[in-house]
């Protein structure tokens, strides 16, 4: 007798009971358009090495596609001799929930089914073969031998519910490489593998952040609070707990922005482990862009937030305390900056500024925390290491993700939400453009007006009426900037701590 996923009913395979099914992981490929990824994807599958007597099937789900993504990926099962099956929706409203979803409900059957469809033995038999679901993007690619090392992390403890690849964003090849006498010159621009400068430094950033989170991770013991759609490996059985346990007809839910977030977090409650794989990599792509960088980042803070601030959900992980303390530095890094700016902007304006050498501490630090992550990212390049020492661009980034911290508790606090998934969906497809020209020229006139009005009234600022008015200020300002700087060095200093550990990123 066997309990089936997916059913109450207890019953025995009486026609195949001597026919041996062997296990198997079953990969979720949701596909949205993705023509130019799709084929790099499944040959990453293809050069996998499977675990001992496993067998691999593919489900891929040309979601809502307007192009060749169906037609592109049969012909690559066939070609690689992947066992490959396509599952085609249309309008589908819940996007990647929806996709992933509808493959759970093709092996597994559908709940909500009001005409309660009987399975057949085969169907049955099926559902007991498959030992790991792993979730994957469409657009990323696996390492060699990256799912055997997924499958060693699930397989070694009953209760891991899913274990996550370490990920690396793809550095494009440069754009200068390319010679416009090429016929295939637009071709090969359009394919996404090539990239200017300007993309070639974002995609390190974001690799770098990566790293860093992933040495974080590691250190504190390889827990993690979110199971990347990327690359993870699931057990069937976590899945089908939760999908039961919150009464859904889907392992996977729509009312976040961060759905993997979600996932992970429920898992946690109801007592699986979810880990990031200290060997397993999958390279992903970058958002190569200001524009699609921000965009992708408000969804993820904001659904991040969402998560903590959402009672109703009454979620809590052993990780709730970090992400609420991450809150809490970003927001201290951005105060500590703007009454900085505030600060040194009347000292001088005054002419009460004094140079203090307790302002290079934090600065070395933030150098030296910064270099030792670029040279731990993996892949680096030499001038990244340079612009890490001299804090250009990390200084850069960091401005970018407090922009985003400040947007993102702006919206939450005035009760503001906005459809995270179809900003990011259309800044990628170009049909939103940036403010960064209009916002950068904006600061600069402001620049400009706030030096012209302080040298016009020199005189009087710098008089001895305004100094004495304004010195107690200066002062208390200062030295409350000073508790807080010393307080963030210190948390460098641990930063760097635990870098010393021989964690690969």
């Amino acid at each position: 007798m066997i309990t089936v996923p997916g059913s109450t009913e207890t019953r025995t395979l009486s026609k195949i009971k001597r026919t041996y099914m062997r296990p198997r992981i079953v990969a979720f490929i949701p596909a949205h358009n993705e023509e130019k990824a799709i084929h790099d994807c499944l040959m990453g599958l293809k050069e996998q090495v499977l675990p001992s007597g496993v067998e691999l099937d593919v489900f891929v789900v040309a979601d809502n596609c307007t192009d060749r993504t169906e037609e592109i990926a049969r012909e690559a099962g066939v070609e690689l001799g992947l066992s490959i099956n396509i599952i085609v929706t249309e309008n589908n409203k819940q996007r990647k929930v929806g996709a992933l979803n509808a493959v759970w409900k093709n092996i597994y059957g559908d709940n909500m089914d009001i005409f309660e469809m009987e399975r057949t033995d085969y169907e049955i038999a099926y559902q007991r073969s498959v030992k790991g679901i792993l979730g994957m993007d469409a657009d990323s690619r696996l390492a060699p031998r990256a799912l055997q090392y997924l499958w060693d992390g699930l397989m070694s403890a009953r209760n891991i519910g899913g274990v996550m690849a370490k990920y690396t964003m793809r550095m494009p090849k440069k754009k200068g490489l390319l010679s416009k006498d090429d016929p295939y010159y637009e071709e090969k621009l359009y394919s996404g593998e090539y990239g200017g400068p300007m993309a070639r430094w974002w995609t390190h950033q974001q690799k770098q952040d990566m790293a860093s989170w992933l040495l974080s991770l590691q250190y504190r013991g390889g827990s993690t609070y979110v199971l990347g759609g990327q690359a993870t490996l699931f057990r069937p059985e976590a899945l089908y707990e939760v999908m039961q346990s919150n009464k859904l007809d889907g392992p996977w839910q729509n009312d976040s922005d961060v759905e993997d977030m979600l996932l992970t977090w429920q898992l946690q409650k109801n007592g699986w482990k979810t880990l990031v794989s200290p060997r397993a990599r999958c390279f992903v792509d970058a958002m190569r862009s200001y524009h699609t960088f921000r965009n992708q980042r408000v969804k993820w803070s904001s659904g991040t937030v969402s998560l903590l601030t959402d009672r109703d959900l009454m979620l809590k992980t052993r990780h709730t305390g970090h992400l609420w303390r991450s809150q809490m530095k970003s927001l201290l890094d951005l105060l500590i900056r703007v009454v900085f700016v505030l600060m040194l902007g009347a000292a001088v304006a005054t002419d009460q500024f004094q140079w203090s050498w307790i302002w290079v501490i934090p600065i070395g630090l933030a150098s030296i925390l910064n270099t030792i992550l670029a040279l731990k990212t993996p892949m680096h390049r030499p001038i990244d290491v340079i612009l890490a020492f001299l804090l250009i661009s990390p200084e850069i980034y960091l401005w970018v993700n407090l922009m985003t911290f400040a947007q993102v508790w702006a919206e939450k606090l005035s009760n503001d939400k906005k459809d995270g998934w179809a900003n990011q969906y259309q800044a990628e497809a170009g049909k939103t453009k940036s403010k960064l020209v209009q916002g950068v020229l904006a600061l600069l006139l402001v620049v400009s007006l706030v030096i012209f009005a302080c040298y016009y009234f020199r005189d009087y600022l710098t008089s001895e009426a305004v100094q004495a008015a304004t010195s107690p200020y200066l002062m208390a300002g200062w030295i409350g900037l000073t508790g807080l700087t010393i307080f963030m060095s210190l948390i460098m200093l641990y930063q760097i701590w635990t870098l010393r550990g021989r964690h690969q990123a």
